[in-house]
């Protein structure tokens, strides 16, 4: 099965120069009209990011290597995050789910969001890379996070069975929601009569962050190590 990394281009922010300031007479009256050039009471604009964490605060939130079953280590070319910066927020595409995109780490993106204005991931794999666990953080603006969660509900019906890419399987795939689990959460269970064992994807919201983890370990289709990782993420967020 492949776990493909979200590939993720930042791009820095070039710092504006400040610009510099006419030469007055240093007279009262200059300084008087400068100061009434701006509109009273003028209205400072909202910042979009306000309450969010960016993407190093979002790492320090991922589960811990203690979090994950034994004998699994982390994959170094599989973690990634957006750093101090926050990225543009991108529209969602409202074309039918690709199904596929349920095998990649970075499944968030089967709702049709690329990820969120930041965001921190990563994942871990047993030394025979047979079983992982993929962890990620995405932090939206608005009422984003709460669009997210209801478009999983979409993908679990649309994406009921579908062909993988590897082993050219039938996959079929069962979602629900679940309790006690950030302020709101949905799981999501792939099976194929092909694999060796299944896999659970459990989404969680927080606030304005969404925790979105994938899990092949067990025998149990990754369901009880998904919601403990989950758990631990939550927590952090609190």
């Amino acid at each position: 099965m492949r776990l493909p990394s979200r590939a993720v281009m930042l791009i820095a922010t070039a710092a504006l120069p400040l610009a510099l300031s006419a030469c007055s007479s240093g007279s009262s009256s200059d300084s008087g009209t400068a100061a009434s050039a701006k509109p009273a009471g003028a209205a400072k604009a909202k910042d979009p990011n306000a309450g969010l964490l960016n993407g190093t605060r979002l790492k320090e939130a991922l589960a811990p290597a203690s979090a994950f079953p034994s004998g699994m280590t982390l994959e170094a070319d599989g973690a990634a995050d957006s750093g101090a910066d926050f990225l543009s927020p991108s529209a969602r595409k409202t074309a039918k789910p690709d199904c596929a995109d349920l095998e990649i780490t970075s499944w968030i993106q089967t709702t049709g969001y690329k990820g969120g204005v930041s965001f921190a991931q990563n994942d871990y794999a047993n030394s025979e890379k047979t079983e992982s666990v993929a962890q990620e953080i995405d932090a939206f603006q608005g009422i984003t996070a709460q669009d997210v969660m209801k478009q999983l509900q979409s993908v679990a019906a649309e994406c009921a069975t579908f062909t993988d890419t590897d082993m050219h399987a039938t996959v079929k795939v069962t979602g629900a929601p679940m309790a006690g689990l950030g302020d709101e959460a949905y799981t999501m269970t792939l099976t194929s009569g092909t694999w060796q064992n299944g896999q659970t994807l459990i989404a969680a919201r927080s606030g304005n962050s969404v925790v979105t983890v994938m899990s092949t370990a067990g025998t149990d289709n990754g369901a009880a190590s998904a919601k403990k990782v989950t758990t631990t993420i939550l927590s952090a967020l609190k």
